[in-house]
């Protein structure tokens, strides 16, 4: 081409530059720079090169006069996944679904179009990865998919024929999937790249915006585990939303990054099965299925997923080293909280961590970033050196400060009510959330007060 150039861009933030940089001066990151070509500024004064941009209203209103539309939500058909957006999909927004290859996201996305075409709805799933035999052979595995009336088909990746043909269909619902695979002749670079990303995703949003369409958009996975393409794209969205889990586990999991109609601490919990993607209501259930009694190292909490609380199993394996430098490993606990509560069990209990290595895992693959888990972290870490178990049917509650006391938590009886509904027996709850509890209401259950962790040593034994 004539009249362009060759620029690099940063993957994370589209900070552009003349020349290769190892590290972004905008954002910081590294390695991040991609060589594109950019059209001279010549060029584009002369609408060589349009882009894509919303139009709105431009009308001033009085705020206090203005009348809010029909935001109503429309369900997915999967309480699971309606959880995790809030309620369910909000009309005329645009939801970013990622995750990594194989994961189940074009699975889930048919499963959801078939109960949304049932309630009258019609949905327009767009796929640029996969032929109309391909998506058709998956939806035969899917029970009530092949059937859907109101549910139609699109194989394209040019945005300017996608939007002319949902012009002539008038979706209520459309699926791209994947942002990546769509191009706009506007933007000379191939697709994929950060231009075209943010130009088609742009088109798409304009889109939803301008005509009351709910649009879902799928997202590849780069190697570090974040969203490929320009971090922009997060922002420009409304909802952004990770499909977690391992291929070779069954289990799969929704957690929303960021949501405008709802909250991010919400959590979707699935089931991955010959006939799709099955929802697992009581995640507590689930991972403490293969929970065995009496071994060291083990103890249970009770966190809260947004509104949920989930009972988790934390388990600490504390052996000799051979080493001068003992290894620490954290799996589903902050790293540096866990090195933090060993350093206090040393320096408060005398245990002599400083000669073994630690292993940390929390079972099921999920995530504890509460406070309230450090008492239960701490008990697995005692167990462990121990090598004596937690006593049977106890559930461990608390965050524990750097002299040992146990501090207050939030929400205490909803975990202590989902305790209870398991099965366990004993709870150990900081002292200060005794004052609000009402004991005669969990029959069978001895609710522990514990001002400190000296105070939780006697349940090891």
């Amino acid at each position: 081409m004539k009249n362009a150039k060759t620029v690099f861009e940063c993957a994370e933030c589209g900070a552009s530059a003349s020349k290769w940089f190892g590290k972004c001066q905008v954002c910081g990151a590294w390695n991040s720079a991609v060589e594109v070509e950019k059209e001279l500024e010549k060029a584009e004064k002369t609408a060589k090169v349009k882009r894509i941009a919303p139009v709105y209203e431009n009308d001033v209103v009085k705020f206090s006069e203005y009348e809010v539309g029909d935001t109503a939500r429309e369900t997915t058909g999967m309480s699971e996944l309606d959880r995790v957006l809030g309620g369910g999909l909000v009309s005329s927004s645009v939801v970013l679904l990622a995750g990594e290859p194989g994961i189940g996201k074009s699975t889930l996305l048919l499963q959801i179009c078939k109960t949304l075409a049932s309630e009258g709805r019609k949905v327009l799933y767009v796929s640029g990865e996969e032929s109309r035999d391909q998506i058709k052979l998956r939806a035969k595995r899917l029970e009530g998919v092949e059937s859907a009336e109101s549910l139609y088909l699109l194989t394209d990746t040019n945005v300017a024929s996608i939007t002319e043909k949902a012009d002539k269909l008038s979706p209520d619902i459309m699926i791209i999937d994947s942002i990546q695979t769509v191009y706009s002749e506007s933007v000379s670079s191939a697709p994929g790249s950060i231009a075209q990303v943010r130009e088609c995703a742009l088109s798409f949003i304009s889109k939803a915006k301008n005509e009351g369409i709910s649009i879902i958009l799928v997202g590849h996975v780069n190697k570090e585990g974040g969203i490929a393409g320009p971090k922009v794209l997060e922002h420009m969205v409304d909802a952004v939303l990770y499909f977690e889990g391992e291929k070779i586990r069954s289990y799969r999991m929704i957690r929303a990054i960021k949501n405008r109609y709802g909250s991010t601490n919400e959590i979707g919990l699935f089931e991955m099965t010959d006939s799709g993607l099955t929802e697992v209501p009581n995640p507590s259930e689930m991972l403490l299925s293969d929970r065995r009694e009496g071994v060291s190292g083990s103890c249970a909490v009770c966190v809260m997923e947004g509104t949920r609380p989930v009972i988790a199993e934390i388990q600490a394996l504390v052996t000799s080293t051979a080493f001068p430098a003992p290894r620490r490993t954290s799996n589903g606990v902050d790293y540096n909280r866990a090195c933090l509560l060993i350093a206090v069990l040393e320096k408060r209990l005398g245990f002599k961590f400083y000669t073994n290595d630690v292993y940390l895992n929390v079972i099921g693959g999920l995530r504890l970033d509460e406070p309230a888990s450090d008492l239960a972290v701490t008990l697995a870490l005692i167990s462990g050196i121990r090598d004596v178990p937690v006593e049977s049917g106890l559930i461990a509650i608390g965050e524990v400060g750097l002299s040992g006391e146990v501090r207050a938590v939030t929400e205490v009886e909803k975990r202590i009510s989902e305790a209870s509904r398991l099965g366990f027996t004993k709870i150990l709850v900081p002292h200060r959330n005794m004052a609000k509890l009402n004991t005669e209401k969990y029959p069978g259950v001895e609710i522990i007060p514990v001002r400190s962790i000296y105070e939780a040593l006697p349940y090891i034994k």
